[in-house]
């Protein structure tokens, strides 16, 4: 193999899929990254088994063919380069890169011994194109309640499905529940997706990415961004049916100003260290306020408080940092949050007449 790219190209290429190696593996193979010629492109792969990148990049082909070399040592050593062109030519197992005045050779291993990148039958699989913006802002808002229980597989991923016509993501850790509705959909999709992998797709996600198309097949989905493409496993198994824990009414109703909400939240939480995260908030609907409390056994308490639209009075204790968080990626100039008595399920939307965003808390026993 004998070729010239731009360091520029090349260096993007292996920062995209150099995350995927994996040297925590008994397959040190699985350490390298793959470099193929794919016409007039230069193909740059990794795979952990679990999840494969692929990148393609535009290249001048003198001599097609392929080679695997070590991830890191390969990616710090272009991404040193100034800018400009790299010659790359490959003799036997070894990788000579030459850019200017630097050059090196690289010891790698025969792209034989690579495992088989995955594929996905595009004309049987199920498909979208999601708004970049929108892609990114879903995955966000429910990855956050996802699991990192190993022994509740399921739970460590986010559950993609069709419901009354609509794509809908959701994410549960026991403890809290996400689901955002994303767009419409006449196909029929059920799909747990890996947080790793949605991580994974959101930093590839650069600015000027205007959609992500995903395809959905029996075991495995892929993500296509660009000329990168992200290709994982589904999570095996039937996901719970969460719709039952969200609360279709509730008594106590609260409409607060968004930025009021996250600020004596934030203050709370100060002192909600020590007591493991502990805070209780009390709505009062003749003084429409709704006011947050919290003890430091050590350094002493605080009591927070903002003008509030309460509905009906009541109180209940929660973890300070589940509230922050599902304040932090629930939109809106305004809030709603509701809840039933002190152990019932507490629910946070944007205060919107379209609401597609439900983030669900459950009270701690105070």
């Amino acid at each position: 193999m004998e070729l010239s790219v731009t360091q520029e190209n090349l260096t993007k290429a292996l920062s995209s899929v150099g995350r995927v190696a994996s040297s925590r593996t008994g397959l040190p193979i699985l350490s390298n990254i793959l470099l193929r010629t794919d016409g007039n492109r230069l193909l740059v792969a990794a795979t952990n088994l679990e999840i494969a990148s692929t990148h393609l990049i535009g290249a001048k082909i003198i001599t097609p063919g392929s080679i695997t070399i070590p991830a890191k040592l390969v990616s710090e050593f272009i991404a040193s380069l100034p800018k400009g062109t790299v010659e790359l030519k490959v003799t036997d197992s070894h990788l000579a890169l030459s850019s200017g005045n630097y050059s090196s050779v690289i010891n790698g291993v025969v792209a034989d011994e690579f495992p088989e990148l995955p594929t996905i039958d595009e004309t049987s699989s199920v498909q979208y194109s999601i708004n970049s913006a929108d892609f990114k802002q879903a995955v966000s808002q429910t990855i956050i309640t996802s699991s990192n229980d190993s022994t509740r597989p399921i739970l460590t991923g986010v559950y993609w499905h069709s419901f009354e016509g609509f794509l809908y993501l959701a994410a549960t850790d026991g403890y809290r529940l996400s689901e955002r509705r994303l767009v419409k959909t006449t196909s029929e999709v059920a799909a747990i997706i890996p947080t790793t992998t949605l991580q994974e797709v959101l930093r590839t996600l650069s600015d000027d990415a205007n959609e992500v198309d995903m395809l959905f097949d029996e075991t495995q989905v892929r993500f296509r961004v660009g000329e990168s493409e992200i290709t994982s496993r589904l999570i095996d198994g039937n996901y719970p049916d969460y719709r039952q824990l969200i609360p279709a009414s509730s008594e106590t109703e609260i409409v607060i100003d968004a930025s009021d909400f996250v600020r004596i939240t934030k203050i709370a939480g100060l002192f909600a260290r020590e007591s493991g995260g502990s805070v209780t908030l009390t709505a009062d609907s003749e003084a429409n306020m709704l006011a947050i409390h919290s003890i430091a056994s050590e350094y002493g308490e605080n009591t927070s408080s903002a003008a509030a639209e309460v509905s009906q009075s009541g109180q209940v204790t929660l973890n300070s940092r589940y509230l922050s968080e599902a304040l932090s990626v629930t939109d809106g100039d305004t809030v709603e949050f509701r809840f039933n008595g002190k152990l019932s399920p507490c629910v946070l939307t944007a205060k919107t007449d379209d609401v597609n965003y439900k983030h669900i808390i459950m009270p701690l026993k105070s």
